[in-house]
């Protein structure tokens, strides 16, 4: 891995691509129509104004839930990306490895259907031969795979919306609406599903030290770095997780002067602790855990923490103006100068100084219900795990505190019991539902497991809160499958009397 890499990375199109995916679109026709999906609408109707679903993110995982929602049946829904049309998710614009972690096999948002999978399509295109040749899926191969899937599930993503706000409106919810592809300012809906990816109840975490430095000198790394300002200028790195080392590479290549990963750790993490033990028991039962397990398989997934690709780290090893150091936290950075020139100073807490041009911020993301603008007013109603478990000495984990305790179908918590019952209407389908139900609703392995987990728990209660039109609904139906003209009524004759003889 990683030697070679960069050969997968454009591959010539089949040369009956065109004809190949033709008769892919065809086949994942067919298998829709054979398992009769989508299956008709079966939601009662609220009135013209309120959408039964609105799921906020247009991206992987947000598009999976619209799949599978609406192959149940559950019709009347809209799907809302901030991004424009085709920059859905992270995969073009902050994402900047050359290839994912996960082995090219997984089978991602197909939804158990094989013409779906990225397989089926990368055949499609390039052929049988190059799958074989292909040790992991490029970055930018995956976002054409996920256009694709867009286009062949005729996804009706509206894009360049975004929520400002989500509000209680007597049994609905009202999302505040902007953006130039807003149709209109605000829409009613029964449920809402917030699939908003890795910072989806949270925000990218920015150390304290950072307050007061000016902006031209520093970025966290889901910022749009104009990576081709670096050239010839120093730059530091803060972490050694994916995201850092990513950028790193990318600072590099770019032609930076020097590129430097200060690291806290005193060693480089190596083992991915949750690769080891995935399987489906894994995904079906974490969330029927007891708390005390659920915590700590997570905090310790957590204090291993998940090592960078082996290609992702070789490719910043491969410059020779490129340096680790270990077990470097930062203890303060401070300006030098008049901004927008000058430099950094920063100091580690092993003592050692280092001027900069640029840092870069790889310290990844806090899951903090409370930061997000959409829940504003009401956000700390929700209940977040340091409200519901107390972690034994030796496990105690802040960030892990802050994730939302959600229910078993995803939605949130009320705090206190009574203040917030619109939370249960907010379904949290994104990386903050990690720490209560595992990982089943960002990261490629389990999504489709949790799409059809969180289709079953929003179709339940749909149907729950109408059970008695419903129940009408059987009283009043009245169309007959027999018409009278399948049978005669035969007189049956008088038996025989017995006699009581022998």
């Amino acid at each position: 891995e990683g030697t070679g890499m960069k050969q997968n990375l454009e591959v010539p199109r089949h040369e009956r691509a065109a004809e190949r995916l033709a008769a892919l679109e065809a086949r994942v026709r067919q298998d829709q129509e054979y398992l009769c999906r989508p299956a008709a609408n079966w939601v009662l109707p609220h009135g013209e104004a309120v959408v039964d679903v609105v799921i906020i993110g247009g991206g992987m995982v947000g598009q999976l839930a619209w799949f599978a929602l609406n192959n149940a049946g559950i019709r009347n829904l809209r799907i809302l990306d901030r991004a424009p049309a085709g920059l859905e998710g992270p995969w073009l614009t902050y994402a900047r490895m050359e290839t994912l972690r996960s082995p090219k096999q997984l089978t991602g948002p197909a939804y158990g259907y094989a013409a779906l999978t990225c397989r089926a399509w990368y055949t499609a295109v390039y052929g049988e031969a190059a799958w074989e040749a292909l040790d992991k899926i490029p970055r930018t191969t995956w976002m054409d795979y996920l256009r694709w899937y867009r286009k062949v599930l005729d996804v009706p993503v509206e894009n360049a919306v975004e929520v400002k706000r989500i509000l209680p409106e007597g049994d609905y919810l009202q999302l505040e609406l902007t953006g130039a592809g807003a149709r209109e300012k605000s829409l009613l809906a029964r449920k809402v599903v917030m699939a908003t990816g890795r910072d989806g109840t949270g925000h990218p975490n920015i150390p304290a030290f950072m307050e007061g430095l000016p902006r031209s000198h520093w970025a966290h790394s889901s910022d749009d770095i104009d990576f081709a300002r670096l050239k010839d200028r120093r730059v530091v790195v803060i972490g050694a997780g994916a995201s850092a080392v990513e950028n790193a590479a990318e600072a590099a290549e770019h032609g930076a002067s020097e590129v430097r990963l200060l690291v806290r750790r005193k060693v480089m993490p190596t083992i991915n602790k949750m690769m080891g033990i995935g399987s489906f028991g894994f995904t079906a039962g974490f969330a029927d855990l007891p708390d005390e397990w659920r915590w700590r398989f997570m905090q310790y997934s957590f204090a291993t923490q998940t090592p960078a690709p082996r290609g992702s780290t070789q490719r910043v090893s491969r410059h020779d103006n490129a340096y680790f150091h270990f077990g470097h936290g930062i203890r303060s950075v401070r300006h030098c100068g008049s901004a927008p020139e000058g430099e950094l100073i920063i100091e580690t807490t092993q003592g050692a100084r280092l001027a900069t041009d640029f840092l870069i911020l790889g310290t990844g993301f806090t899951t903090d219900p409370l930061a997000r603008s959409e829940l504003g007013g009401y956000a700390d109603k929700i209940e977040l795990w340091r409200d519901r478990y107390q972690p034994p000495p030796g496990e105690e984990n802040a960030d892990l505190a802050n994730f939302p305790y959600l229910n078993p179908d995803f939605s949130f918590r009320e705090r206190e019991p009574g203040t917030a019952p619109w939370l249960g209407k907010i379904y949290c389908f994104n990386y903050g539902a990690s720490a209560s139900l595992g990982k089943v609703s960002g990261d490629i392995p389990g999504i489709s497991e949790g799409a059809a987990w969180l289709t079953r728990s929003i179709a339940a209660t749909l149907y729950a809160e109408d059970v008695a039109a419903h129940f009408q609904g059987m009283v009043d139906y009245a169309k007959p499958e027999l018409l009278g003209d399948e049978w005669t009524d035969t007189p049956l004759e008088a038996p025989l009397q017995e006699t009581g003889d022998d």
